[in-house]
This record gives structure tokens, C-alpha cells and sequence, in this order.
């Protein structure tokens, strides 16, 4: 397969963020939004180009979908050690350029009517640009280091992006706030790049998968702490896809991050660089499985499983109709992460790895609707809080219509696209732990009541009086939404598992009726909570929240972890370490400096007369010399 036309796809978005960058004073906002659309419609093409061309033409050889790559050397560390820079095309790559290119195409469609009139219009479109080029090439990465390279831009662009009404303080902390949470995660990410480079001697992805069964990665030999240094570097790397994704603990900045423009929560924050993570352990799963009997992956699926619960409980008490959402999007990607930790490797053993890209897939569908619903209540309304809105759905048709859909997906209700992977990752859990299971079928539960108390929230309920009447948003708005609809209705019937699978072979998935019924049946239980308490207004709610009383209120201030990182940080890092480091940066650094600074001064100041410049002084310096010499060479002589 000729891969030469593949750099097209991030290079492209690359060029219109370097247009737009440069020219951004000179181009008119309407033009750039077309430049916009252009550049991701190309990339878009050629991504389901390369799709249709690697799946059903040129990719499986033998039964088994290769590994196609082109690179070239950019760095040599020892013989055997390099950094290279080249694409790596096999099935989860291919299946994350189709959805990257989707989502950030309908994003950039969208964007042109939700962000008319803005001041920074421009400048804006660049910024997604610089985002998409960054997700492409992070897909595209053949190795360690390369995806590390485009892991840290893709931060960039998510900084930008957040912090993008830049004169809203909170907006400005946001942006920090995420920027700085996933470089401590980075952190980690960047310690288990170096481990594994130095042990295995490589950092090529096909290398490493390619032997991740054989002893030569095992270093049984060299451990810490009872653990493999592999394993403790894959817990590393994941420490850093746990930042990106957004997991527990690293969950903080997640929340906050909806300051940006409501587009881009759709683009970063619900379909492309928070799956980051999931791709990353997806990438790299035959060592998560094969090292040292899958330790690392099983740290991944009762992190996933956590997340994905505690997220849930979160959802259910926001007011915040894109905090709602956001929490929702952490508790889906734990289902990703808890079914990569109990997958196999080998034929229907690796259902919960398709199962995991499966959901990624229709997920990226039905949570960036739900995103760019959010987005045009919001236009409309111009508030983000659920007690502003009600009723909408007179005003709205359209995107009460494709909200609906949305909430059906995520919520499990076949035969839209969410039910299908969600069952999936429900089987796998249950074939390999029960309690993750259990706990999987009960965050479907909470899932479809926090989704459709949203829905009812918005579309139902009281009448709200609203300022100016509320109108549906423009086509470029609702196009999109319509798109993305389609989606989440058609996108669960494509056969996953005949297309990813981690042993690539593929095999035929079955529906397994007996979950399936459980699944769909605890989903319309939460369903129908949601349509008692939130459909009309009524005190149900209220009663609801005061049953519950201290731990509604936990759940309402997401259980105070921004309030314990900023009392770890302010009064033990700041006050007990930071305070204490600066002091003595300051009096004993500085002021031992300081003190040989004013030493050598007041020397000088001293011994400055020595080289006046005066003739009289240097002869009377002389004389005396010739002087006291004589004396003391007449006393040694006499004595």
C-alpha cells in the first residue's frame, strides 16, 4: 500500500493553522471558517479513503490485518536505539483517522454558525486546526517518542483551546489547570518511555508488540518492589493516558475545561484527545497483556472501573448541562479503560479489546451530539444551567430530536449504536470479573438517569420564561447535528469485530441475550426514574436530594478533590516545601553570594588606592619597598 499520500492528513490542518496563524488579520472570518471546513474535508476524504483501501482491499494478508509503516531515522542513540518520525497505518490507527476526521470536521461545520460574530473567529479556527493536526499525527505516531512529540502538542492546542476567551479569569484558570495536571501525568508517560528504551533497546511500536510474549521483555531479573521493570513502566505510561482520559485521580481538570467554547468541548473533551489515553494502552495492550501475566492491565480495569462509577454519581447532582456532560464523558471512558483490563488476546478472548475501540468509536458519535446539542440549547438560551431552560423542545425540533437520539445511545437502548459496544464491554466483563461486571451494569443505570434528566431538563419540564424567545440554531449548526445522529443510529451495526481485534484476525461477535436484557432493562429502570422525577415539574427531586443529604452534597461538590489538591498543594507543597526551599534560596544561596559579592567590593574599595594612576605614589610605593627590603636585609645580615 502506498502510504505517501497518508502525510496528507495531518499536514493539511498543519497548513491552515499556519495560515490562519500568520494571516489572521488579513483573511475575513468568513473565509477562514471556509478554509477551516476545506482543509478538515480533505483529511476527512482521505482518512475513510485509506479506511476502505486498508480493510477491504490491501490490509489483511493471510487472515491477519498487517502492520504497514513508512519512517525515516530522525535521532541515534546506540545501534539498535533510534527515534524515528514515520506513519504506522494498522486497524485501530485507521479506525481512530475516521474518527478523528469526523468529529473535527462536523466540530469545524459547526463552529462556523456557533462562533459568528466572535472577535477571535480567525484565530479560532486555527487553533482547531493546530488540535487536528496534533491528533493525526498522534495517531499516526510508529513509536514512543513520536506519539510522546504529538501527546505534548495536543496539550498545547487543548490549553489554547480552554483558555480561548482569554480575558475570562476563569477560563485563564482552567486552561492552566489542565496543562498542568496532565504534565505531572506527562511525567510519568515520559519516565516510562526511558525505561522501556533503555531495557528493550527500542521504542518502535511493532517491534515491541511484535516480541512483548517472548522473555527478552520479561527482565524476570531486574525488578523493584517485587514488580518487573516493564511493569512498572507500563504503569507509568498508563499513569500518563490516565491524565489525558481524565481517570481518578487525574480527573480534575476535566470539569473546568468546559470554559472553553462549546465546540471545543465537543472536539477535545468528548471524542478525540481524551481517548488519548484508551488509545494509548490500546497501543501498546500485547505488553500490557503479555508482561509479566497482564499486572499492568489489571491496574487499568479497576482504575477504568472506579472512574467510570464515580463519575456516574457525580453527573447525576451537576446543574451545569456541559458538567453533566463532561463527568459523563470520564465515566464512559472508564468503560473503555475497564475493558482493555479484562480483555485476552486470542480470537473471542480479545472481546473486551474490540469491545473497548467499539465503544470508542460510537461514543465519539453520540457524545460530540450531545456536546453540540448542549452547544445550540445554549445559543439559544445563553445560559448553561439546567434551571435556566425547560421546554425547549417547542422552540428546538431539531436538536430535541437529535439530543433524543444521542441520549438513547449512551444510555444502551438498541438498536442505536451505543447499545451494541456497551454490550460488548458488559459480556467481557462478566466473562472475566464479576464485580466489574456488576459494576458496569450499575453505572448503566446511572448513566441513563443522569442522561434523561438532562434531556427532560432541557426539552420538558416548566415552562421557562425566557428573555428573548428562543429560535432553532442556524443549518450550520444543525447539519452537523443531524449527521451525527445518523451516526449514533447506524454506526452500532458495522461488524467491529471482524475489523479490530488485538490478535488481528477478527472473529464474529454474538449478542448475548440473557446481558443484553439485563443492560437494557437496568438502562429504561434509570429511564424511567428520570421521567418520574424531571419530566414535569414536581418536588420529587427536591425529596430526592434531601434523602440522600451529606452524600448528595459530596456528590454536588464532586466530593471535594479540587479542594484536597488545593490544600496539598498550598499548605503542604507551597508552605511546607516550596516556603521553606525559597528561604533558603534566599539567604543561604543568594545570601552566601551576596556576601562573597560585597566582599570582593569592600576589598577593592580598600586596595583601589594600590593602582591610583599618580606617579608620586607609585615612587613612594617603590622607595619604601627598596627601603624595608634593605632593613630586613641588613638585620638578617648582622644576626
Amino acid at each position: 500500500m502506498n502510504l505517501t499520500y497518508i502525510i496528507l492528513i495531518p499536514l493539511i490542518p498543519l497548513l491552515v493553522f499556519l495560515l490562519l496563524g500568520i494571516f489572521n488579520q488579513k483573511i475575513k472570518p468568513k473565509i477562514s471558517g471556509y478554509i477551516g471546513v476545506l482543509g478538515l474535508t480533505i483529511s476527512a476524504t482521505l482518512s475513510f479513503y485509506t479506511a476502505y483501501k486498508y480493510f477491504f482491499q490491501i490490509g489483511k494478508v493471510g487472515g491477519v490485518y498487517q502492520t504497514l509503516t513508512t519512517k525515516t531515522t530522525w535521532m541515534n542513540f546506540t545501534d539498535t536505539l533510534s527515534i524515528d518520525m514515520g506513519i504506522l497505518i494498522d486497524p485501530i490507527s485507521v479506525m481512530m483517522l475516521c474518527v478523528v476526521s469526523m468529529v473535527s470536521l462536523m466540530v469545524h461545520i459547526y463552529s462556523r454558525g456557533y462562533m459568528k460574530g466572535d472577535d477571535g473567529y480567525t484565530k479560532f479556527f486555527a487553533f482547531l486546526g493546530l488540535f487536528s493536526f496534533s491528533m493525526f499525527g498522534l495517531v499516526l505516531a510508529t513509536n514512543l517518542f513520536q506519539i510522546y512529540i504529538f501527546w505534548e502538542l495536543v496539550g498545547v492546542s487543548s490549553y489554547l483551546l480552554i483558555g480561548y476567551y482569554y480575558t475570562k479569569p476563569s477560563a485563564v484558570s482552567a486552561a492552566k489547570k489542565a496543562f498542568i495536571v496532565t504534565r505531572f501525568a506527562d511525567l510519568g508517560f515520559l519516565i516510562g518511555i526511558l525505561i522501556v528504551g533503555y531495557y528493550t533497546g527500542t521504542y518502535d511500536f511493532e517491534t515491541l508488540n511484535n516480541s512483548a510474549g517472548s522473555a527478552i521483555l520479561n527482565w524476570a531479573a531486574t525488578s523493584f518492589m517485587g514488580l518487573s521493570t516493564l511493569t512498572w513502566a507500563l504503569i507509568l505510561i498508563f499513569i500518563g493516558g490516565a491524565g489525558k482520559s481524565a481517570m481518578f485521580p487525574l480527573h480534575i481538570w476535566l470539569p473546568d475545561a468546559m470554559e472553553g467554547p462549546t465546540p471545543v468541548s465537543a472536539l477535545i473533551h468528548a471524542a478525540t484527545m481524551v481517548v488519548a489515553g484508551v488509545y494509548l494502552v490500546a497501543r501498546l495492550f500485547p505488553m500490557y497483556y503479555f508482561i509479566e501475566d497482564g499486572y499492568a492491565l489489571n491496574i487499568v480495569a479497576f482504575v477504568g472501573a472506579f472512574s467510570s462509577l464515580f463519575a456516574a454519581i457525580i453527573a447525576i447532582t451537576q446543574t451545569d448541562i456541559k458538567r453533566v456532560l463532561a463527568f459523563s464523558t470520564m465515566s464512559q471512558l472508564g468503560y473503555m479503560m475497564l475493558a482493555l483490563g479484562v480483555s485476552g488476546y486470542e480470537g473471542h478472548e480479545g472481546l473486551g479489546y474490540m469491545a473497548s475501540m467499539f465503544h470508542l468509536f460510537t461514543h465519539a458519535m453520540f457524545k460530540a451530539l450531545l456536546f453540540l446539542g448542549a452547544g445550540s440549547v445554549i445559543h439559544a438560551v445563553h445560559s448553561n444551567l439546567i434551571s435556566d431552560m425547560g421546554n425547549l423542545r417547542k422552540y428546538m425540533p431539531v436538536t430535541n430530536i437529535t439530543f433524543l437520539i444521542a441520549a438513547l445511545a449512551i444510555a444502551g437502548i438498541p438498536p442505536l449504536a451505543g447499545f451494541w459496544s456497551k454490550d460488548e464491554i458488559l459480556v467481557a466483563a462478566f466473562e472475566h470479573n464479576k464485580l466489574i461486571y456488576l459494576v458496569g451494569v450499575f453505572v448503566a443505570g446511572l448513566t441513563a438517569f443522569y442522561i434523561f434528566r438532562l434531556y427532560f431538563g432541557i426539552f420538558w419540564g416548566r415552562e421557562t420564561k425566557y428573555k428573548h424567545v428562543p429560535s432553532e440554531s442556524p443549518l450550520s449548526m444543525t447539519f452537523p447535528l443531524i449527521v451525527l445522529a445518523l451516526l449514533s443510529i447506524v454506526g452500532g451495526f458495522i461488524p467491529f469485530s471482524e475489523f479490530v481485534t488485538p490478535d488481528r484476525t477478527g472473529f464474529e461477535a454474538h449478542l448475548n441475550y440473557p446481558l443484553a436484557t439485563v443492560a437494557v432493562g437496568v438502562g429504561l429502570i434509570g429511564i424511567l426514574l428520570a421521567w418520574v422525577f424531571y419530566k414535569k415539574e414536581n418536588r420529587l427531586s427536591d425529596r430526592f436530594a434531601n434523602g440522600f443529604g451529606s452524600l448528595y452534597k459530596w456528590s454536588y461538590d464532586k466530593f471535594y478533590f479540587d479542594e484536597i489538591y488545593l490544600f496539598v498543594t498550598k499548605k503542604i507543597l507551597f508552605k511546607c516545601v516550596s516556603a521553606p526551599a525559597a528561604w533558603f534560596d534566599r539567604h543561604v544561596v543568594d545570601g552566601t553570594m551576596n556576601l562573597i559579592g560585597n566582599t570582593t567590593v569592600n576589598t577593592s574599595k580598600k586596595i583601589k588606592g594600590l593602582q591610583s594612576g599618580k606617579v608620586q605614589d607609585y615612587a613612594f610605593a617603590f622607595i619604601s619597598g627598596v627601603v624595608i627590603i634593605a632593613i630586613v636585609f641588613i638585620y638578617l645580615w648582622t644576626n
